[in-house]
């Protein structure tokens, strides 16, 4: 046992959802004590940093409930039961930009909210855009407006608050970051 190690002694399935699920677990702490943990369950997530040929980035503005404000966002979406990140990655971005790619490469991959959450996201990467001709048609529960902007424009979103969701922070950081070396 990890010297940190939290131990479950029982769990108790509150909620399951189309995204989520909720249980509560009974641990037994590393000092022996027991405490409560509430911990959302998700399968996981793609994002894709779609730069197009002049080197500018395709973002996405939808309107996000829980904060009840739109942002703009890289391509994302919630993996489907046993899907490949990748196979995800193309599907997203189809089917929120118009665009696909045979060229998606792995950038990293990291859990969004790891004090309550086991949602891990997989970031990938493209600079070879291809328009559709038909895009597929996305869930019927979304509306997105595609946008396209540099990386100058970007950060200044980031500073806006335009931009204020840590999948996007990170895509514009590592951006930044390349441009620099």
């Amino acid at each position: 046992m990890h010297k940190f190690e939290e131990k479950t002694i029982s769990s108790e399935s509150i909620f399951n959802g189309k995204v989520i699920d909720l249980k509560v677990d009974e641990v037994e702490l590393p000092n022996g004590q027991t405490s409560k943990r509430e911990i959302v369950t998700h399968p996981g997530a793609v994002a894709v940093i779609p730069i197009t040929k002049d080197g500018n980035i395709i973002l996405v503005e939808q309107y996000r409930k829980p904060l009840e404000k739109a942002l703009c966002e890289i391509p994302a979406g919630k993996l489907e039961v046993r899907e490949n990140p990748l196979t995800a990655a193309v599907r997203e971005l189809e089917e929120e930009t118009g665009f696909t790619t045979t060229n998606l490469s792995f950038v990293t991959s990291f859990y969004t909210s790891p004090g309550f959450a086991n949602e891990l996201i997989y970031i990938y990467i493209t600079d070879d855009l291809i328009p559709l001709e038909q895009p597929p048609k996305g869930d019927d529960d979304e509306f997105v407006e595609v946008k396209e902007v540099s990386l100058e424009q970007a950060k200044q979103m980031v500073l806006n608050q335009e931009i204020h969701d840590a999948k996007t922070n990170y895509a514009i950081l590592y951006l930044h970051a390349l441009k620099k070396d």
